[in-house]
Parts: C-alpha cells; sequence; structure tokens
C-alpha cells in the first residue's frame, strides 16, 4: 500500500469528540481535507464555520461539512464519533444498545458513500461497536476497527513517565483487551528504554513494586471516570488519539498501535474484538502482531473477551 494523497478524513458526529477531533487532525495535517458531519445540522455548520476561521494557522489542510452525508463522498477515511456519550457513573458497556441501534442504520449509509475508506470508530463501546460495524457493513475486519486502548496506553506511558521521571516517548507501554473495566496492562512486555519495567531502577536506586504497578494501571482504568464526572467527557485525548491512528493509515505508516479488531484465533479468542498490538497502514490493520502473555495476562484477556461477548450476546448481534 501507499500513502494517499489528496487524503480525505470524513469524521461523523460534531459533538465533543468529533470537534475535537477535527481540531486535532487540522492542526497536526492529519489529512488534506477535513469533512465534519452531524444529524445536527446547526451544529456541524458552526464547529465548520469556527475551524474554518483557524485554518490559515494550520497549513493546506481544509475543512468542510455540514448536515448532509453526502459531504463525506469519496473519503478516504471515517472517523465515527456518533452516539450517545457515557453519563457520570455509567459503564461503557451500558452504552451499547443505543449505540448499536445508531450503526445498525449508519453503517451501510457510510459504505455507500465511501466504499473504499477505512472506518474507525471511537464511540463507545468500542469492542462492541467493531464487532456491531464489521457486521453491519460487511467489511472486512482489516478496515473497520476501533481506537481501543490507544488512549489507554497513553495515559499509562504518561503515568510511567511521570512517576519515573523520564520523557513519555521513552516508555514502551500498553492496555491490551477491552477499552473498559477488564482492560489491563502488559506489564510482561512493558519497558523504559530498553528496559524491563520492572527491571528499571530510578535515581534513588529503587525499582518499582507491583503493588504500584497494578495501582497504575487501576488509575489509568478509571481515568475517563474521573474525567467525565468533573467536566461531563473526555474530548481533548481521544481527539489527539483518534488524529494518530488517522496518520498512520493515511501516510501508510505501518505503525504498532493497540487498536480492537475482531480477532480470530487470537490465543483462544475468536469473533470479539479486543485491543492488542497491531500493524496499522492504509490498508486498515495489516497484521495482528502474536504477543507472549504471561499465565496471569492470559487469564485477564479471557476475562476481557467473555465480558465483550457477553454483551454481544445480550444485543443478539
Amino acid at each position: 500500500m501507499t500513502v494517499i494523497e489528496n487524503s480525505r478524513l470524513a469524521i461523523i458526529g460534531a459533538g465533543a469528540v468529533g470537534s475535537s477531533l477535527a481540531y486535532a487532525a487540522l492542526i497536526r495535517g492529519s489529512a488534506r481535507e477535513v469533512v465534519l458531519y452531524d444529524i445536527d445540522a446547526a451544529r456541524a455548520d458552526a464547529e465548520v464555520l469556527d475551524l474554518a476561521h483557524g485554518t490559515p494557522f494550520t497549513g493546506a489542510s481544509r475543512i468542510t461539512g455540514g448536515g448532509d452525508l453526502d459531504a463525506i463522498e469519496g473519503a478516504s477515511m471515517v472517523v465515527i464519533t456518533a452516539g450517545a456519550k457515557q453519563k457520570p457513573g455509567q459503564s461503557r458497556l451500558d452504552l451499547a444498545a443505543t449505540n448499536v441501534g445508531i450503526l445498525r442504520e449508519l453503517m451501510p449509509r457510510l459504505v455507500e458513500r465511501a466504499p473504499n475508506a477505512v472506518h474507525l470508530l471511537v464511540t463507545n463501546p468500542c469492542d462492541v461497536l467493531a464487532v456491531a460495524a464489521q457486521r453491519f457493513s460487511g467489511l472486512d475486519p482489516s478496515r473497520v476497527f476501533s481506537s481501543g486502548t490507544v488512549l489507554d496506553s497513553s495515559r499509562l506511558r504518561w503515568r510511567l513517565a511521570e512517576r519515573l521521571g523520564v520523557s513519555p516517548t521513552s516508555v514502551h507501554a500498553m492496555i491490551v483487551g477491552e477499552h473498559g473495566d477488564s482492560e489491563f496492562a502488559l506489564w510482561s512486555q512493558s519497558r523504559i528504554g530498553p528496559v524491563p519495567v520492572r527491571e528499571w531502577v530510578d535515581a534513588q536506586g529503587d525499582r518499582i513494586e507491583e503493588a504500584e504497578l497494578e495501582q497504575l494501571a487501576e488509575e489509568v482504568k478509571n481515568a475517563a471516570y474521573a474525567i467525565i464526572a468533573g467536566k461531563g467527557a473526555t474530548n481533548y485525548a481521544i481527539g489527539l488519539s483518534g488524529a494518530r491512528i488517522v496518520e498512520a493509515v493515511l501516510r501508510d505508516e505501518k505503525a504498532v498501535l493497540p487498536v480492537s479488531s475482531v480477532l480470530q484465533g487470537y490465543h483462544g479468542v475468536d469473533g470479539v474484538a479486543l485491543s492488542v498490538p497491531s500493524v496499522v497502514d492504509s490498508s486498515g490493520i495489516a497484521r495482528v502482531i502474536d504477543v507472549p502473555f504471561s499465565e496471569g495476562e492470559q487469564r485477564a484477556f479471557e476475562r476481557s473477551a467473555e465480558a465483550v461477548r457477553r454483551t454481544i450476546g445480550t444485543l443478539g448481534l
């Protein structure tokens, strides 16, 4: 595959997440053109106008859109942020029924207008919706997947960097499994530079204790709940992480990211979408990487799969 020239990024949903993603994509130059659509035409028009006024400061990218879905025609990539938002105290999986219903109607219309696009789900619960979107669209699982634990992994890297006094770019660690309450840190494969995280020695000559690693992972898992309780939604970091995934596709980067796709025979899991390290390029997910798990991580992965599988079964998918 190759870099997609004159790329068009279509963002479905002009709420807090969609508009933040559009803003991040414009600033980062993620695509040549950003198209922002929302069923609320007035909201979409206002967001497009506000963002367009800033494009003289962002380089060559432009933004269009509004309340007509035909605006996404021929998009290179479609990012879906539309759906009911998570309320304080509500788990991501509680959102499933409403947002699956939205996708059932939406996916065929998107594929009709952008048949060659790679589709990225950001709406929660993103693992369940990745399964739903794949089934409703009929697309190969490599071309319709979710943002998964890309943001969770960013939170983990930031938190470890703060704790250990290093740059986040030198922290190589991932959250895998469900993007939700059963997610877990892949500590067996985590490193600070080339050093396994459990072997890292800080400036005082101390190693990080196992109990503290567990506490850090718990903080990451609950980070969204804390943000939602304070301001009602998470938007900036998910907008940035969404733009990062878009770039991996439109620039044919072959970047390794923990996105969530429908798995087949991965560590014993079939037909369920979970986040695992995957090579992302202009085809979508070029391949899923078979990463060694510890015994505890394998059990945690199976619990994550069962959590998502239960919801899929409840919804009759």
